[in-house]
C-alpha cells in the first residue's frame, strides 16, 4: 500500500491510497489533479545523515565518518510533492537525493536487528541545501533547516515494497543528475536507527533521511526536480527565484 496525505475538494484532509487510477479515500476516488497533495507524514524533526556515500564523500573532498553524520531539519523544512518552492537568496543552493524512512511508533535504543519493526515505510526526500551559509557555520540551521528545505513525498510505501538494493535517482529539468542504489549507503538504515535511538527519541511519523550519493549540484529559477526511488515512487518540484526584495512594515507589540 501507497500511504497519501491530501486535501480533498472540500478542504478536508484525508490519508488514503495511492493507486494507478488516483486517490482513494474510503469508497471514494479522486483524480490526482482533484486534490492538494500533502507531505505524507507530519513529523516532529527529520533526522539527516551526512556522508553516507562513499563517492559524496569523495565529491566534496570528505573524510568517510566513523560514526553516522547527524543533522536535524525542524518541521517549517517540509513541502510536498508537486510544490513550487522559492528558492532563498543565496549564491548556491543544491539539490540532494535521499531515501527517507518514516518511522511508525515512538522508539528508544532499538537494536539493529529490530529496526524493521519501528519502520512504517520509506518515501522519497530532497535535502535542500544553502552551501553559502553551510560553510560558515557549524551547526547548519541556516544552510539546512530554511523554509521548505526537505520536499518529501509523494506517498509512504510499504516496506516490503522497497528491495533491498532499491535505486535512487535525481533528474533535473530531465537529465540524470544523481544515481545509485541504497545497497552503496555506507551506514545502513538499521544501523542508522539503533545510532540516532542511543540519544535520541524517535518519534510516529519522524523521518530518518539517509544520505545522498555524487552527483549534487545548483538549482536554478525555472529547474524542474525529480527524486525518484525505486519501489517508493517519484517526488516532483518545481522551483523558482524568489524575486521580493522590498522590506515588510508590520507593527508589533512588546511582551507584556
Amino acid at each position: 500500500m501507497q500511504r497519501v496525505r491530501f486535501r480533498d475538494p472540500s478542504g478536508s484532509v484525508r490519508v488514503g491510497e495511492w493507486t494507478d487510477d488516483g486517490v482513494v479515500f474510503s469508497t471514494q476516488r479522486y483524480d490526482v489533479d482533484e486534490v492538494t497533495i500533502l507531505p505524507p507524514t507530519e513529523p516532529s524533526k527529520i533526522v539527516c545523515v551526512g556522508l553516507n556515500y562513499a563517492d559524496h564523500a569523495e565529491e566534496t573532498d570528505s573524510e568517510i565518518p566513523e560514526r553516522p553524520l547527524l543533522f536535524l531539519k525542524a518541521p517549517n523544512t517540509l513541502a510536498a510533492h508537486g510544490d513550487t518552492i522559492a528558492l532563498p537568496d543565496k549564491e548556491r543552493i543544491d539539490h540532494e537525493a535521499e531515501l527517507g524512512v518514516v518511522i511508525g511508533e515512538q522508539c528508544r535504543n532499538v537494536p539493529a536487528e529490530k529496526a524493521e519493526e519501528v519502520i512504517a515505510g520509506y518515501t522519497c526526500v530532497n535535502d535542500l541545501s544553502n552551501r553559502d551559509d553551510q560553510r560558515q557555520e557549524q551547526n547548519w540551521v541556516r544552510g539546512k533547516s530554511f523554509d521548505n528545505a526537505a520536499p518529501v513525498g509523494p506517498y509512504v510505501a510499504a516496506p516490503e515494497s522497497v528491495p533491498d538494493d532499491a535505486a535512487i535517482e535525481l533528474r533535473k529539468n530531465g537529465e540524470v543528475q544523481q544515481e545509485s542504489t541504497i545497497d552503496n549507503l555506507i551506514f545502513s538504515v538499521p544501523e542508522l536507527i539503533e545510532e540516532i535511538t542511543k540519544l535520541v527519541t524517535l518519534e510516529r511519523g519522524d523521518v530518518v533521511a539517509t544520505g545522498t550519493t555524487s552527483g549534487v549540484s545548483p538549482i536554478s529559477d525555472g529547474d524542474t526536480i525529480e527524486v525518484e526511488v525505486e519501489g517508493v515512487g517519484t517526488l516532483r518540484n518545481e522551483f523558482v527565484a524568489n524575486e521580493f526584495t522590498g522590506e515588510v512594515e508590520q507593527d508589533f507589540m512588546p511582551d507584556q
